[in-house]
């Protein structure tokens, strides 16, 4: 066994609009780093993340030790490992931090232990993180994270993954507006009925932004990013959201809707000249309101997490 190794597991961005809880996608080369060491004892140890002291370290409320518990039960194995995280997103910016870290986390013990499981089938114990964390076992964010891509998941009961071919120019530009939005209190939020005709429209959009993505269909990839449920409500969180998705679309943008459970936004567009000119009318909306943003141009990373030297 290893004694020690580096890993890279990228930032993503979920529900993509209308597919809540059942679409994310891999950011290209942003996301976090972690350093996983064998230790002599048997017991998972999180050391402290500079910079973020809010991050809990007790391997019970962890995200990630959480997650390669389930993994270790599973395997009926007790070998404890020593964890550092160096972050490069702040936590609650709805980019998937905490999926970064259960995805990276089960990816590099798994790799130490000789690989006994497919990267895939670690979806699911990653996704006992994203449980802890806001109530949910859900795998929008982790699953883009370990396997890269657009990924789509069929079905949880059993868990169904589906790798959605996407265009190749595809540029996404994000704005992390420094405000703070819990996914659980967001979650919170949502309905628990909807009518029949919003669930209809719901549906024909995400099966138009599928069918976009696989033909490379800019004009209904944006036609479909259209989310009647979840924005509406979560949208009103976000200070000047309303104001950036217009403008956003205005200078060419794809389609424009809130990353996971926000407070950041994020806009496809067609090459990176527009996905620059849609960065620069984020950053303008919000010096005019008097807000810190951290701005992102991105392509969708085709790598999910991986060794790194």
């Amino acid at each position: 066994m290893q004694e020690s190794i580096k890993v890279f597991a990228p930032a993503t961005v979920a529900n993509v609009g209308c597919g809540f809880d059942i679409m994310g996608f891999a950011l290209d080369g942003i996301g976090e780093e972690i350093i996983i060491r064998k230790t002599e004892t048997n017991a998972l140890t999180v050391l402290p993340v500079r910079g973020f002291e809010d991050i809990p370290t007790d391997p019970e409320k962890n995200v990630a030790t959480v997650a390669v518990k389930a993994m270790l039960e599973r395997l009926s194995v007790t070998q404890g490992f020593e964890f550092e995280f160096i972050k490069h997103i702040k936590p609650g910016s709805g980019l998937g931090t905490s999926a970064s870290s259960s995805a990276g986390a089960v990816f590099g013990v798994n790799e130490m232990l000789g690989r006994p499981f497919e990267k895939k089938d670690l979806v699911e114990f990653a996704m006992e993180g994203e449980k802890l964390l806001s109530g949910k076992a859900h795998g929008d964010n982790v699953s883009p994270s370990l396997l890269g891509g657009f990924q789509l998941i069929r079905g949880y009961n059993p868990l169904d993954l589906v790798n959605v071919s996407f265009p190749e120019n595809l540029y996404v530009t994000i704005v992390h507006p420094q405000v703070e939005i819990k996914t659980s209190e967001a979650r919170k939020m949502l309905r628990t009925e909807i009518p029949m005709s919003e669930a209809v429209t719901q549906w024909g959009n995400v099966g138009g932004l599928v069918a976009g993505l696989y033909t490379s269909d800019l004009d209904l990839i944006g036609r479909s990013m259209q989310d009647v449920i979840v924005e509406p409500i979560r949208s009103k969180l976000i200070p000047k959201f309303d104001e950036v998705k217009a403008a956003s679309l205005a200078v060419g943008g794809v389609g424009c809707s809130i990353a996971g459970s926000g407070p950041s936004i994020f806009t496809f567009s067609k090459d990176e000249e527009t996905a620059q000119e849609i960065k620069l009318k984020m950053t303008e909306i919000y010096s005019e309101a008097g807000i810190e943003v951290i701005l992102y141009i991105s392509k969708i990373g085709k790598t999910g997490a991986r060794i790194i030297d």
